[in-house]
């Protein structure tokens, strides 16, 4: 679809978590399409090259996706600079992995701080906004959203709870012709997923899935099918296409993955011992702390 075909022409499009990652590849083809971009997020000399990077007019802020007031701010800076949004995505998310009774209590609660309340804020911030516009707001969730793996409790529980969030805000805000899509997304090929792969419990755990489940998918791509979803104003994508079948065998999976776990889990863990991540991927890192933070490269 051509720049002046595509409905995004003109349109205003926040991003969080646009400093690297599946954040930037989403603020590239949303500016190839046409729109005004805002990319959000919490290092600012990534967020500028991304900036730097894309035609047309964009504009980045570094801020906190849990911090409502530092949100509030760049809100009202993208109102003056660029426009209301006519589309938001939450994208921002970190992980950890590793045994929940090993992990730290902080680490933990920032997986569930960024990706479910940082999602919940980055929607109140800009809802009047999408009102106004009849809009379109996507949640970008995972597979975690629908099965729940061993290993990564605090990513599971947060994307399981960002899908909830927009199924109950979609539902809230139809009314209001406010579109609101959850993004189901598998390993994507980004620094979080790269770092991922170089600790043994997460290995482990992506080495003993399906095959299909295995593949990680480059980044421009999943941005690309998650643009085109934003254009049609989709309630759901999955990425890849097979995603959706796992709706449907939904209510089967905790049940075989406890089986699986409770068989496979004893053996890794003899030959290779199981010890907590941390926040994952240098963006994860730079999401750790809260609270306002220098601007830094």
């Amino acid at each position: 679809m051509s720049m002046s075909a595509s409905p995004l022409n003109g349109r205003t499009a926040v991003v969080t978590g646009a400093a690297r990652g599946l954040g930037a590849a989403l603020a590239r083809d949303l500016a190839a399409r046409g729109a005004k971009v805002a990319l959000l997020g919490r290092e600012e000399g990534a967020l500028n090259r991304v900036r730097d990077s894309l035609p047309g007019t964009s504009a980045c802020w570094e801020v906190d996706v849990t911090d409502d007031r530092g949100m509030a701010r760049a809100g009202a800076r993208i109102r003056a600079e660029l426009g209301p949004p006519s589309v938001v995505v939450a994208n921002a998310g970190v992980a950890e992995g590793g045994p929940f009774g090993a992990s730290d209590p902080a680490v933990w609660r920032r997986v569930v701080e960024v990706n479910l309340v940082g999602s919940a804020v980055t929607a109140r911030t800009f809802l009047p906004d999408l009102v106004g516009t009849a809009g379109y707001f996507l949640q970008v969730g995972s597979l975690a959203s629908i099965g729940a793996a061993p290993m990564m409790s605090a990513y599971c529980a947060s994307k399981a709870g960002a899908e909830a969030f927009a199924h109950a805000l979609r539902a809230e805000v139809a009314h209001q012709r406010v579109g609101v899509g959850i993004a189901y997304i598998n390993w994507t090929d980004t620094d979080m997923i790269r770092d991922a792969d170089q600790h043994a419990v997460l290995r482990a755990l992506r080495g003993h899935m399906p095959p299909p489940a295995r593949k990680v998918y480059p980044v421009a791509h999943v941005a690309r099918r998650l643009v085109t979803a934003i254009e049609r104003r989709r309630p759901s994508v999955y990425v890849p296409g097979w995603l959706r079948a796992t709706q449907l065998v939904r209510a089967a999976m905790p049940p075989v993955v406890t089986m699986l776990s409770r068989r496979e889990l004893p053996r890794l863990a003899a030959v290779e011992s199981f010890e907590a991540t941390g926040l994952l991927g240098a963006g994860g890192r730079a999401a750790g702390g809260t609270g306002p933070r220098p601007a830094h490269d």
